[in-house]
């Protein structure tokens, strides 16, 4: 089975030395394993929460994704957006909001410490507070749910979101699980609830202080930084007062912490060695200066020509945004539906009545196999088979096949050779048995799309 990963990156800021080896470097690694389709995004809409320059946000979306790219992310192999670009994921937010319970917004961390603050300060408890940072949780759950993601890698710092994004997803499988199977004629729940992903050998780095590396308290290295300031920055890194020839603990060091992000095993347990024979404060930076250089050089300059060219990183992110909307258009379609928001049609005959009528019309029908993959026919109202879908990895992917075929099967189906059928040139399956040609299945889409009109 394909295992769905998203990660999302806020635009606020210039990435450093600790977004790359803590978060980059990892994550593009695992986007490479077998089996995992990774979804990877600009959070620009979270940074507005965060950040009201707008000088600052366009600056930091093109750094970032400039960053990703020069990194190695393969927009080929990944999908790599903007989440500005998918209209559907603040149309998610609005259904999410409106199942969200108020008490479990009130527990978010992030508003519970606002909130904090101003009481220890005599002020209003939300003085400053914004409604979007009152959302912020609605706004990461749609953004997980949107794409049906099964795993969302994160700190320790943000396991609440997803609990919280399982728990409202919950919510809404609960009450309109049952009205969005009947919309779209899928098995399962129409939201997938994501599992938390941490990596606890994901690297912290220390900053130029020996606190975390953080934009916070200002003690970050810029991961382009130019090689003089690289430099600069590297030398002023806070050591000991241990001369040369006095040996040195790597344990609590920043700087051997910096150097092991960038060294390889090898190289790590040389410089071990050095420390304990005594080397020089000023030999030791030096070294790292160089295993920082060796690193970030080449990347440095494909970032520089990425940043150049603003319309060739545009056109990969609306390719990215292309390959995003064709999970989040159908997943929408039906949600939309679900939640009595769908096309105009003739009124819904009242539970227990009208029976006979539907079961005259044509069905999808989703079953698993024994060989653990998932498929689906189309049956008519006499429960012929028209049409045997081919076998998916998911459900998800089924039920995104069959919101396709519902979508655009009556004007684009067409037959193939050996009784294959087609959709815009893809196999999506085979005709029934007895079945003479593609017109009974473009028939049986065609009283679909009539019935839900």
């Amino acid at each position: 089975m394909t295992v769905r990963v998203l990660t999302g990156i806020t635009t606020t800021g210039t990435p450093h030395l600790g977004n790359y080896a803590g978060a980059i470097r990892p994550a593009i690694a695992a986007s490479r394993a077998h089996g995992v389709e990774s979804f990877f995004f600009l959070a620009d809409y979270h940074a507005l929460i965060k950040a009201d320059d707008a000088d600052r946000v366009a600056r930091s979306r093109l750094e970032i994704a400039a960053t990703w790219l020069a990194c190695g992310l393969d927009p080929e192999k990944v999908t790599f957006y903007r989440q500005s670009d998918i209209p559907e994921i603040p149309q998610l937010t609005w259904l999410l909001t409106c199942v969200a319970a108020k008490g479990l917004l009130n527990r978010a961390h992030a508003y519970k410490a606002a909130v904090d603050r101003n009481v220890a300060a005599g002020e209003d408890p939300d003085a400053g507070v914004t409604a979007g940072l009152y959302m912020y949780p609605v706004l990461m759950a749609a953004d997980i749910l949107a794409f049906g993601a099964h795993r969302v890698p994160v700190g320790r710092d943000q396991i609440q979101h997803i609990e919280m994004a399982r728990d409202i997803g919950q919510r809404f499988n609960h009450i309109y699980g049952d009205a969005w199977r009947r919309a779209t004629g899928q098995a399962g729940e129409p939201l997938v609830l994501p599992e938390v992903q941490i990596d606890e050998n994901v690297a912290t780095l220390p900053g130029l202080d020996g606190r975390k590396m953080s934009k916070s308290y200002d003690n970050t290295i810029p991961l382009f930084a130019p090689p003089v300031e690289l430099k600069k920055l590297v030398m002023s890194i806070v050591t000991d007062s241990r001369a040369p020839g006095e040996p040195k603990d790597t344990e609590g060091s920043s700087l051997f912490q910096l150097y092991q992000a960038f060294a390889t095993p090898a190289q790590a347990e040389e410089m071990r060695h050095a420390f304990a024979d005594g080397i020089g404060w000023g030999d030791a930076k030096q070294r790292l200066l160089l295993r920082i250089e060796e690193a970030v050089a080449p990347l440095r300059e494909q970032y520089a020509q990425l940043v150049a060219r603003p319309a060739q990183l545009e056109e990969i992110l609306q390719e990215g945004a292309r390959k995003a909307r064709d999970v989040t258009v159908p997943l929408l379609d039906g949600l939309q539906r679900a939640v009595g928001l769908g096309p105009f049609s003739a009124p819904r005959a009242a539970p227990g009545k009208g029976k006979a009528a539907a079961a005259r019309l044509p069905q999808f029908k989703q079953y698993r196999e024994a060989d653990g993959r998932f498929h689906f026919k189309l049956v008519d109202g006499e429960g012929r088979v028209l049409l045997l879908g081919d076998g998916r990895d998911s459900p998800r992917e089924a039920g995104e096949l069959i919101a396709r075929l519902r979508r655009e099967g009556a004007s684009a189906l067409h037959e193939m050779e050996q009784r294959t059928v087609g959709l815009l040139g893809e196999r999506v399956g085979t005709l029934g048995e007895g079945v003479a040609g593609v017109d009974a299945v473009l028939e049986a889409l065609r009283l679909l799309a009539e019935d839900q009109a």
